[in-house]
């Protein structure tokens, strides 16, 4: 009895860890899956911040998964133009993609509130909504639609207005303007008579130069610098009214997404929350040097006065209520960040300075 008790329980021991070796070796097998992703970018590798961004996430996606993420980025291009990556991404064809929802507009214009919004707010107030007011369930569910999982990947600081030819002293001398524009602040210039268009970063100096457009918005002063908007046109207005901050994500083909391990989501939070913090302290720290330089080249620095400002909200309140009577998805996310940001203009007025 004696014997035959020991040896039960030299089996039973023997059993247990054979289970737990083969869930030790599971959940290692699972964690160390090296996946190899292609990474679409929609802005150039050398183009500060909006690329050098999509950089560094592909950088650190690798370190800090131990190498068990691989994201090879591909210049705008490469793979499919920097316009057309949604597609690719949802049919699989491309894995991966750095951009900005707010490119997404043809699909649907929601995706526009989640990148800048006309009078919208600033990176704090837009990220409380959309981690802590309901933003990233409704960021989800709208990709959802078309096989796509986001994350939230970065944050940058204030856009200028833009880069015009000449002075603009007056609503009426926006009227009949070609002018590159993004996002629902393109419809609001619409409204004020400016045909829009909306190229990828390296089409608009050609475009600007050969006049195929009279005037352009891209991004901030260290970013428009870099491009060399410049040459072309001598004034630049602030603020940046379309996009007092611009989101940036990482789009997944959400079929490839769900068959990552648990570890690796929660690496590619980790890694995105981070390139956040970057680019946002990054994009407040290089501004005044940048518009320093500027001036040196002969630009001349604008503000919009008061009565342009106001007419321009006015239209995008038009527009906003346009939009959300004809698109259902469109009001529930626009009613939602309404919502949250009544709410926060209480804690905002008397928060700050």
């Amino acid at each position: 009895m004696r014997i035959r008790k020991t040896m039960k329980l030299a089996v039973s021991a023997l059993t247990v860890g054979a289970v737990m070796a083969l869930g030790v070796a599971g959940d290692a097998e699972a964690q160390d899956k090296t996946v190899r992703w292609n990474l679409a970018s929609a802005y150039g590798s050398k183009l500060k911040q909006l690329g050098t961004l999509g950089v560094r996430l592909a950088d650190h996606m690798e370190t800090v998964s131990g190498g068990s993420l691989q994201f090879k980025l591909y210049e705008p291009g490469a793979l499919v133009p920097a316009l057309e990556m949604f597609d690719a991404i949802s049919a699989g064809s491309v894995d991966a993609g750095w951009s900005t929802p707010g490119y997404w507009t043809g699909k649907d214009e929601t995706f526009a509130l989640f990148a800048a919004v006309p009078f919208g707010p600033r990176a704090g107030e837009y990220l409380g909504w959309y981690y802590h007011g309901g933003g990233k369930e409704l960021f989800d569910e709208l990709y959802a639609q078309y096989n796509i999982k986001g994350v939230m990947c970065g944050v940058i600081a204030p856009e200028a207005s833009g880069w015009f030819r000449k002075e603009i002293n007056s609503i009426d001398d926006l009227k009949g303007l070609k002018m590159r524009f993004f996002g629902l602040g393109a419809k609001v210039m619409e409204k004020m008579g400016v045909s829009t268009q909306l190229l990828a970063g390296g089409d608009i100096f050609p475009a600007l130069e050969r006049g195929s457009i009279d005037a352009t918005e891209f991004s901030m002063p260290a970013i428009d610098l870099d491009l060399g908007f410049y040459q072309v046109a001598k004034h630049y207005y602030f603020p940046g009214w379309h996009q007092q901050s611009t989101l940036f994500d990482l789009m997944m083909n959400k079929d490839k997404y769900d068959a990552l391990s648990d570890t690796q989501k929660a690496q590619i939070e980790a890694v995105c929350g981070d390139n956040i913090r970057a680019g946002l302290a990054e994009g407040e720290a290089i501004q005044g040097a940048a518009l320093a330089e500027l001036q040196e080249k002969g630009v001349t620095i604008h503000r919009w006065s008061p009565e342009i400002l106001a007419e321009l909200e006015k239209a995008w309140n038009e527009v906003a209520a346009d939009l959300a009577a004809s698109n259902p998805n469109f009001k529930k996310v626009w009613d939602s960040l309404s919502a949250f940001r009544t709410q926060y203009k209480v804690w905002g007025d008397l928060g700050y300075l």
